[in-house]
């Protein structure tokens, strides 16, 4: 028959034996006593910190015989003998990872109707609870939110964030902590007491130090160790366990604070060759950094340490600014999580040795901005606009631009795109003879020059600045405008495209295409006529002479269509 486990052996039977979880205890014990009893309860923590063991405490209570409820459990009563021997008929410990669908739980709500068969409870425990499928959890939640009066549930996790707020919100929540140093220490001592173990101080600390918290796990290494030896020292826990040893990291630390990165990958080639785990030894780097971080802001005693290790720290922290030392932690702690590198298992070390000796990047200087060109200087004060020279004919107006084109120099191609060009001004006479000053007339006005609202560019942008007028002064006018198009420049005159409707209304309104003309006017810097054209005519015209002019086809070119076959 094989050995029992220690962590199984020793595993706490009454209140008093439980490690570390004072603030829960102390609740439970309070709530039994004054019969207050929770229908579920959720426990959560890290692993191996006593969920399980406070769950089967609980049910242990609960169904204990003792007539002073301050003293369950006794531990010596029928019931209490059959929970600690696990054989107790009416406590169902269900494993969540393995039974998590939703046949599981309905099985479960089956046999929940059942009165305890031995004690006064039955107690259902859920361990690992947030494994359970969506489905499952769904099918638990009526039962556990009103289950029978002699049932109670005990939910375990070490994931909380992953049990559904329906779920957690039914029961009361408990936060199991992690076992401090210290405690794990002196359980550690007691168990080696009470096994007859020798095992050297330094060993048991090294022990509960790769526990991290765990009081399990500590269990489990100190069962491993005492299994090769019933007397274990240092070295031999060192060796076993694949740890590197504490002059090893200080040799590490020391390179690093001489900035020697040979010596520092000699010291990590060195210990690899020994055996010692690569990522264990990048976390006991990264735990003896984080105490060199607490000697030097102040704060040695945080730091769990013996006297020579206290002043081999207050060596270093001298060596190491706090920069360095944060730079260094981040390097480390990355190497220790790296499980990439199985090929080369001290790649992750020497590459963080690297990393931190090396200099760090200066910071790249920020440019200074571009000065911004220098804006071309406007005249005192500009000439009246001038009225509109004769229609020029096109062929004369390509050779006059191509001459202009000619007499630039090569540099200055982009001169025109670049720099604002002279806006011409006009004075308009008005009734009586008197110059009428319009809004487009101002100094600062944006209207586009004579010579060039042929383009397409200054034509779409002179079109947007006579929308913009319009809407300004008669928002009907320039919902009918909205819908009609551009279709050119015939001299000073703008040729527009509607639709029958739009057509009618602005042609049957002489106050409307008067004020249209006005507007284009100011915008342009002189006198403009505008043409309507129907959409359906000009198409009629140019593509479907032999349609009727009162079909269907006639009627949809009317409307905006086009025939395209």
């Amino acid at each position: 028959m094989p050995a029992q486990a220690l962590y199984r052996k020793w595993r706490p039977q009454l209140w008093d034996e439980v490690v570390g979880q004072e603030h829960v205890i102390q609740t439970l014990r309070n709530a039994l006593r004054t019969d207050h009893i929770a229908h579920a309860y959720l426990f959560s923590g890290p692993r191996g910190c006593g969920k399980t063991t406070t769950a089967r405490l609980v049910a242990k209570a609960l169904n204990c015989t003792h007539p002073d409820p301050a003293q369950r459990p006794d531990n010596t009563c029928p019931h209490c003998v059959a929970v600690t021997e696990g054989r107790f008929l009416d406590l169902i410990e269900i494993d969540g990872a393995s039974n998590n669908g939703v046949e599981n739980i309905r099985e479960l709500r089956d046999k929940i109707n059942f009165s305890p068969g031995e004690g006064r409870y039955k107690i259902y425990i859920i361990d690992e609870v947030h494994m359970l499928s969506t489905g499952a959890f769904n099918a638990l939640l009526k039962t556990l939110e009103e289950p029978p009066p002699h049932a109670i549930f005990i939910l375990a996790t070490t994931e909380s964030h992953k049990i559904p707020a329906t779920v957690s919100s039914r029961c009361q929540r408990f936060e199991f902590r992690r076992i401090p140093l210290a405690e794990t220490i002196a359980r550690l001592n007691k168990l080696c007491e009470q096994e007859h173990l020798t095992v050297e101080p330094a060993a048991l600390e090294m022990v509960a130090r790769q526990a991290t918290g765990s009081l399990r796990d500590a269990i489990s290494l100190l069962d491993q160790l005492v299994g090769a030896s019933e007397q274990v020292t240092l070295a031999q826990a060192q060796e076993l366990l694949g740890t590197s040893s504490g002059p090893a990291v200080g040799e590490l630390v020391d390179a690093l604070a001489a900035n020697e990165l040979a010596a520092g990958l000699q010291v990590v080639n060195r210990a690899i060759d020994a055996g010692v785990d690569p990522r264990q030894m990048a976390r006991q780097v990264v735990d003896h950094l984080r105490n060199l971080m607490l000697v030097r802001l102040g704060n040695a005693a945080l730091v769990e340490a013996t006297a020579d290790t206290r002043a081999l720290l207050a060596r270093q922290a001298e060596q190491l600014d706090v920069p360095a030392l944060l730079r260094a932690i981040r390097v480390f702690n990355a190497a220790a999580n790296d499980a990439r590198s199985g090929w080369q298992p001290q790649l992750p070390l020497e590459l963080a040795m690297v990393e931190c000796t090396s200099p760090m990047p200066a910071a790249s200087p920020i440019p200074a901005p571009a000065a911004a060109p220098a804006a071309p200087s406007r005249p005192a004060a500009q000439p009246a606009r001038q009225a509109p020279p004769a229609a020029v004919p096109k062929a004369q107006r390509s050779e006059a631009a191509g001459e202009r084109a000619g007499s630039r120099e090569p540099g200055d191609a982009d001169a025109s795109e670049r720099t604002a060009r002279p806006r011409a001004t006009q004075a308009r006479p008005a009734a009586g003879g008197e110059e009428a000053q319009g809004i487009g007339q101002a100094a600062d006005t944006a209207a586009a020059p004579v010579g060039d609202i042929h383009s397409t560019g200054e034509l779409k942008a002179s079109w947007n600045r006579l929308m913009g007028r319009i809407r300004e002064h008669d928002k009907a006018t320039a919902a009918l405008l909205h819908s009609c198009g551009v279709l050119g420049m015939e001299g000073h005159t703008l040729r527009l495209s509607a639709n029958d409707f739009v057509y009618k209304k602005i042609m049957a309104n002489p106050e409307t295409s008067q004020k249209i003309e006005t507007l284009l006017g100011e915008v342009l810097g002189f006198e403009c006529a505008v043409k309507l054209e129907v959409e359906g005519e000009r198409r009629r015209s140019a593509r479907a002479d032999d349609i009727p002019g009162d079909g269907l086809v006639a009627a949809a070119l009317d409307l905006g269509g086009e025939i395209v076959d």
